[in-house]
């Protein structure tokens, strides 16, 4: 009943706090604010500059897999447990997932740069 009541009030706060974070910088919104800043000086150019969506989706997925591998840095520590079969099985688990979702991004040609 306490994890209940514990997760219950969290989830509440949290979303409580991002709701005012997106709402409260709503009420004072005026040209100053929105326009870019560049040390003072008038913009040479727009700020608002595209990006390429693929590079966007590559860095994702090298932070996801980056990710990953960072879960198995404190693998060689976790050996000298005294439950190794755990152990063994959460990084074969680990590796899997990341094997498997390189798989899917090259299935899915999310590693191609050229468009």
């Amino acid at each position: 009943m306490n994890l209940l009541l514990t997760l219950l009030t969290n989830t509440m706060l949290a979303l409580l706090l991002v709701f005012i974070a997106f709402w409260l910088p709503q009420l004072n919104m005026y040209a100053e604010k929105t326009s870019p800043y560049e040390c003072g000086f008038d913009p040479m150019g727009s700020a608002r500059l595209p990006f390429s969506m693929k590079f966007f989706l590559v860095a994702i997925t090298f932070l996801l897999f980056d990710l990953e591998i960072a879960l198995l840095l404190p693998l060689p520590w976790a050996i000298q447990s005294n439950n190794l079969n755990t152990t063994l099985t959460m990084a074969l688990f680990l590796i899997s997932l990341l094997a498997a979702s390189l798989a899917y991004e090259w299935t899915q040609e999310g590693l191609e740069w050229a468009e």
